[in-house]
């Protein structure tokens, strides 16, 4: 199997059952997610080697983390115990025309107070295929960003592919510093992945004609956004969402993978009906790394990605629990969701 590694924060997720409100309900239920968590458990439920680094307090809190990732076959080798508290963040699910709300309280978590030498790169990466990151991590604090610049500089010595999903978050940091820090890292990146507002916010890259909370969506708007990338950057390859939002419960999700002018390919369009939106940029990130690994051309790349994503949006919680096969039976047509016996 092809090992991959990802790096970044997990954290306790806190909700309230269905569609209830905060302010309506007594008691919430508990999970466990985190971007680069996400990606690590997609790609562990694909069949491939994954590994996730981070920090996590040492007591039960940080180990009931740490099993939620072993219960999926994830590698928890590289997990480094210290600090005080876990993050967390409260999410209350939208629906219809009322958004979703998400509230952090992460400040003082063991990974954002945690040193960038703390991580033995060279051994974290000895062997892998593959090593991903988000905008996500930099951005809670100058050791985090040195962490990764570190993992990102390394693993281009040691010829490891890099993958970073901008997943610029606003209430972290402003655009000014996720641009400057940004732009360190992605001298590191291979292949580059963000949607029209990480591009827009961070870099100031908009897509023309294109507004994604009306429904309008301009592909050649979406394709200069990759270009201009790829360009500014070098990047191998660029991966750009297309989320049309109709309403919280109905999005039109399709992607554009680019290589060059002459090798690049929109993927086939999603129809989706919302179960739980969170952690579907991730699984699309590791549908794309698991499908590169494998040596799929652009377009079946592409597509791929895309479906895995798709059947996120059916699953209740952070991690992705599909299978390689079910990406597959979407990637070959079958969206029907009849009943398998």
């Amino acid at each position: 199997m092809s090992k991959v590694v990802t790096f970044g924060e997990i954290m306790l997720r806190i909700q309230p059952a269905d569609y209830y409100r905060f302010v309506q309900v007594d008691s919430m239920t508990t999970t466990f997610g985190g971007a680069e968590a996400n990606v690590a458990v997609s790609l562990s439920n694909f069949g491939m080697d994954s590994y996730y680094v981070t920090k996590l307090p040492a007591h039960e809190i940080g180990q009931a983390a740490v099993n939620s990732l072993r219960r999926y076959g994830v590698h928890t080798d590289f997990i480094l115990r210290g600090g005080d508290r876990i993050g967390i963040y409260y999410n209350e699910k939208g629906a219809s025309q009322r958004g979703s709300k998400c509230i952090y309280d992460r400040a003082g978590s063991s990974i954002q107070t945690a040193k960038a030498c703390e991580f033995d790169w060279k051994k974290i990466l000895d062997g892998a295929r593959w090593f991903h990151i988000t905008g996500i991590t930099p951005a809670l604090g100058k050791e985090m960003l040195q962490a990764c610049i570190d993992g990102c500089r390394t693993a281009r010595e040691m010829n490891v592919t890099t993958s970073f999903d901008l997943n610029y978050r606003s209430k972290l940091w402003t655009g000014k510093e996720a641009e400057k820090a940004m732009s360190e890292i992605c001298r590191y990146v291979d292949v580059c992945i963000a949607n029209e507002e990480d591009a827009a916010d961070v870099f100031g890259i908009t897509a023309e004609g294109t507004d994604a909370s009306k429904g309008e969506i301009n592909s050649d708007g979406y394709l200069s956004v990759a270009r201009r990338l790829k360009q500014k950057f070098g990047f191998k390859k660029v991966a750009v969402t297309l989320r049309s939002s109709i309403n919280a419960n109905r999005n039109d999700w399709q992607a554009l993978l680019y290589c060059d002018d002459d090798d690049y390919a929109f993927s086939t369009k999603h129809e989706l009906w919302i179960v739980d939106r969170v952690g579907g940029g991730d699984s699309f990130a590791a549908g794309l790394i698991y499908a590169l690994v494998k040596g799929k051309n652009t377009q079946d790349s592409v597509n791929w990605a895309t479906a895995a994503s798709a059947l996120k949006h059916t699953v209740i919680g952070d991690f992705n629990m599909v299978s390689a096969a079910e990406v597959d039976r979407l990637t070959s047509g079958d969206g029907s969701g009849r009943i398998q016996r």
